[in-house]
């Protein structure tokens, strides 16, 4: 934000993305969507005890094209993957991705060598801006993710999310 000299300190001037962004940080809006048991965790947040809504975010969403949050909650089978992608592919952009658990971070205890039925991450299919640990996470630590994806959105730290997501799809780091 700028401060010109001469006008009254309650006034300030300010770049249409840093508002923007702050707009973007203070509303976002997930899918409702959850595959196993973290989305328990998940909706347990959004209900009254934990309130979503303090931070913007209490409105989930029941379809990908009114969405700009997927929260991948859970374990995502091999089986599910192209759907999760098309759902993700489905949200108008700028769109994010929080993996919540230990099982979307990268597949839990079902990740062993020779295993063939669970992707081992949501990052192998999906570009993820937050990671919450935990199995399964507690609403605490969910409002946390949020908390640093509003930081994330407010500071600048998001590159371009459709260069991203191409350069994930080729295999590139």
């Amino acid at each position: 934000m700028v401060e010109p000299q001469g006008l009254d300190p309650r006034i300030r001037l300010g770049v249409l993305q840093e508002v923007l962004d702050v707009l973007r940080a203070n509303s976002l809006w997930p899918m409702t969507f959850g595959l196993a048991c973290c989305a328990i965790e998940m909706m347990a947040a959004g209900a009254s005890r934990f309130d979503l809504d303090r931070f913007g975010a209490g409105v989930f969403r029941a379809s990908p094209r009114q969405s700009d949050l997927m929260i991948v909650a859970g374990t995502i089978s091999k089986k599910m993957a192209p759907t999760v992608v098309t759902l993700y592919e489905q949200m108008p952009a700028p769109k994010w991705v929080l993996a919540m658990g230990n099982c979307a971070i990268s597949g839990g205890p079902f990740a062993y060598p020779g295993q063939y039925a669970i992707v081992n991450g949501a990052d192998k299919i999906l570009p993820v801006d937050v990671y919450v640990p935990g199995c399964p996470p507690r609403p605490e630590a969910l409002i946390q993710g949020f908390l640093e994806l509003q930081d994330q959105l407010t500071q600048g730290g998001r590159t371009n999310v459709l260069r991203r997501f191409k350069r994930h799809r080729r295999g590139a780091p």
